[in-house]
């Protein structure tokens, strides 16, 4: 399937996607299951990447066997990736260059999962927020992902239709959320191994294909 060529909009993820906050989130989050007494993997990764801070949490309290401490245990999350955010994260390979290719050819947007002052923090320390003015964060919706809000709200920001924006994706919880708004879901996975059920799939956002495409968009829109 070729890349979409009449696109109204494109809206990204942050965490993992466009910012290396992985690495971040993996720092925080062995920490504090050390506090614990537990390892954590890639197989731990994979329950809680995608998530939010709160439903992150939960799992984990699940995973601990400490039923009613996700709260706490999410206090505490908070607390050890504020650190690491503020101790810095990286633009991840060929986010700026795709994201100032895409400027002023089409509208865009970022959709998080993450609550709004840890995007900011992401995006101001990776030097991409003054690309972005629009960010749309967990607390700007009801419903985080892997329900459709997010991406509804950032298109309904934008004044486009969903069916005729593209996302970008690295998880599968983002994958079913763009997926359940309507629009074309490009993946660049930050686990490897993942499987993702994409449109179109890449390894990185640095691909010569990917940025062939957003130096083209606009060129014939309607």
């Amino acid at each position: 399937m070729d890349l979409p060529e009449n696109v109204a909009a494109v809206v990204f993820d942050c965490d993992g996607l466009l910012v290396d906050t992985e690495t971040c989130w993996t720092r925080a989050e062995t920490a504090l299951f050390a506090e614990h007494g537990h390892g954590f993997g890639l197989e731990q990764k994979k329950l809680l990447i995608g998530r939010t801070l709160e439903t992150a949490a939960e799992a984990i309290a699940t995973y601990f066997d400490l039923p009613g401490e996700g709260p706490a245990l999410a206090a505490r999350l908070h607390d050890l990736v504020a650190l690491e955010l503020a101790a810095g994260a990286d633009a991840l390979p060929g986010a700026r260059d795709l994201v100032t290719a895409l400027r002023g050819r089409v509208p865009i947007a970022v959709a998080s999962n993450s609550n709004r002052a840890f995007v900011d923090t992401a995006l101001a320390k990776s030097g991409l927020a003054e690309l972005f003015s629009h960010v749309y964060a967990v607390e700007d919706v009801s419903r985080p992902k892997p329900a459709p809000d997010l991406y509804l709200a950032a298109c309904d920001g934008l004044g486009v239709d969903p069916a005729r924006s593209v996302a970008f994706e690295d998880s599968g919880t983002g994958v079913a959320s763009a997926r359940g708004a309507g629009l074309y879901v490009i993946g660049v996975p930050s686990l490897p191994g993942t499987t993702l059920d994409v449109h179109r799939r890449y390894s990185s956002l640095a691909d010569t294909e990917l940025l062939t495409w957003g130096s083209g968009l606009g060129l014939n829109r309607r």
